[in-house]
């Protein structure tokens, strides 16, 4: 199992980060993301040219910032994934701190840069 762990600095509060991972029906920060539907505590991305996937939402905590979620059906065949996103106050900036554990290792490289391209839509977003 691999662990990705991408952290970023934004010059917007942190409530401000966090508002976007508080909403988990939010999806422009979603790079091809047209739609995420939820129900009860699943939630499912319809993504241009990639079609479905489905995450849990395994807890989100509004206190601390954190947001915990797992894929549980994606065109990549996952044996495991979990995730957790952590929003921090850094003086009058935030920091994210973003980690998934993926297993099989070779899809690795594939959440690292879809973490890393919804990082780029959070920038436009907040800053």
């Amino acid at each position: 199992m691999k662990l990705v762990k991408v952290e970023k600095d934004f010059s917007c509060s942190a409530d401000a980060l966090w508002e976007l991972f508080s909403d988990v029906t939010r999806s422009d920060w979603v790079p091809f993301a047209k739609n995420i539907l939820l129900k009860d505590d699943i939630r499912t991305f319809v993504m241009d040219g990639v079609g479905e996937i489905k995450e849990k939402i395994i807890e989100m905590n509004q206190e601390k910032r954190t947001l915990s979620y797992s894929v549980i059906q994606s065109p990549a065949p996952l044996n495991h994934h979990l995730a957790k996103i952590t929003v921090l106050e850094s003086n009058h900036s935030s920091r994210l701190i973003w980690t998934s554990e993926v297993e099989p290792d070779e899809f690795a490289q594939l959440i690292k840069d879809g973490m890393e391209s919804s990082i780029e839509e959070i920038k436009k977003i907040v800053e």
